[in-house]
């Protein structure tokens, strides 16, 4: 198994260290073919599993997919940490640590809004927090690059998330505390335990630079650096895995060869139809519309925000853009959009300009919000692993 290139060029406290060697020396533990015993829940002793259930208490004789498929990431359970008392600053404050094009994960709820920095999140992937009153699960896969914010109630349960340092389609494998279930960071979906085929409630976010979250939300909190762990935060240890033609690390299944393994990609979701724009394709036309289950959509596009997964230290890393796709239906018509310059667009009914965020920034719309559609940044090969019937489209 080769490493990502620059692989553990991360310097500092020890612990940064083992975490990082963690997530990104995993190969081993799948390859061994090693047999654990399971624990707990009355379950039956597990075979032929590439993953430790030693200390677990999950039932695994309840689950929704094939055992086969989950393997061992590296590090074990939590550890990756979560953070479960995440402090805040203002965005003044974290103008410290963040530059202008560095990527955020923007939650507003009930008027309140917080950005999760990707670059903390790079060392912990998941945040267990409340915002006005909603418990949320702030997650990010490095790996598939994936940021989705989930309400952490599921009925009358409400949980709060780790990391089980196992991988599914190279995908973040998370687990509950209250249950001990397991759960698939990219659509939500238990796959493990006693809470197997329930499902957590997507809720609104975007992944945005953090100059447009202090634009639009001027009033709103960043999450700190002083999270309790000495870890190396701004300093990335995936250095370079997003490069054109590298490989997905711990991804054995296939690729589909319609695009890249690694390219950057928007996926749209309505109903059981998705829709699959690439960014190269949305650089030159940043403001499609597309027809996504019946609902006409368009994509916005930022191309000035970086990635976090190029260069050893975050703010040095290239341009890569975000995306976001929003129903173009607004008070009885159908809009229709063009460029106005980076992350803005207007409408040819009215020449309204809107941001990324799908708000009307001037113009006869001013204040008017464009309804958010399920939609997900990710690269390519984890979208076409869990969704294979996805369709590509381009402008």
């Amino acid at each position: 198994m080769s490493w990502p290139r620059g692989h553990l060029s991360v310097p500092s406290s020890a612990v940064a260290l083992a975490l990082a060697a963690l997530v990104l020396a995993g190969c081993g533990a799948g390859a061994s073919g090693r047999r654990a015993a399971a624990v707990g829940s009355g379950a039956q002793p597990v075979t032929g599993v590439s993953f430790d259930t030693s200390g677990w208490r999950t039932h695994f004789g309840l689950h929704a997919v094939p055992l086969s498929t989950i393997s061992s990431g590296g590090p074990g359970r939590d550890g990756i940490p979560p953070l479960d008392h995440p402090r805040f600053v203002s965005a003044v404050s974290a103008a410290h640590f963040l530059i202008a094009r560095e990527p955020v994960i923007a939650v507003a709820v009930g008027g309140q809004a917080r950005a999760y920095p990707v670059q903390i999140l790079l060392w912990h992937e998941i945040v267990n927090d409340t915002l006005a009153g909603e418990p949320v699960a702030v997650t990010y896969c490095p790996l598939c690059n994936t940021a989705i914010v989930y309400s952490r109630a599921v009925g009358h349960r409400l949980l709060t998330f780790g990391t089980t340092g196992n991988l599914r389609n190279s995908d973040l494998v998370m687990w509950d505390r209250q249950t001990q279930s397991w759960w698939q960071q990219y659509d939500g979906h238990a796959i493990v335990g006693a809470l197997t085929e329930a499902k957590l409630t997507p809720l609104s976010s975007a992944t945005i630079s953090f100059a447009d979250f202090r634009a639009r939300y001027p009033q709103g909190t960043v999450l700190s650096r002083d999270t309790g762990f000495d870890l190396p935060y701004g300093k990335n240890p995936y250095v370079e895995y997003d490069a054109a033609g590298e490989r997905p690390f711990l991804y054995s299944g296939r690729i589909d060869p319609r695009l890249q393994a690694l390219e950057r990609v928007e996926s749209i979701t309505v109903g059981t139809a998705t829709v699959v724009l690439p960014f190269r394709a949305l650089r030159g036309h940043p403001a499609p519309a597309v027809s996504v289950g019946g609902v006409p959509a368009v994509v916005l596009f930022d191309a000035n925000v970086s990635s976090p997964l190029d260069a050893r230290v975050t703010r040095d890393s290239r341009v890569v853009g975000t995306a976001a796709a929003f129903d173009r239906r607004l008070g009885g018509r159908t809009l229709t959009f063009a460029s106005a310059g980076p992350g803005i667009v207007t409408d040819r009914e009215t020449g309204s300009r809107w941001d990324i965020t799908g708000r009307a920034i001037a113009g006869h719309l001013l204040g008017a919000q464009l309804r958010r559609l399920h939609d997900l940044q990710a690269f390519w090969f984890a979208v076409a692993a869990f969704v294979p019937h996805a369709r590509l489209a381009g402008p």
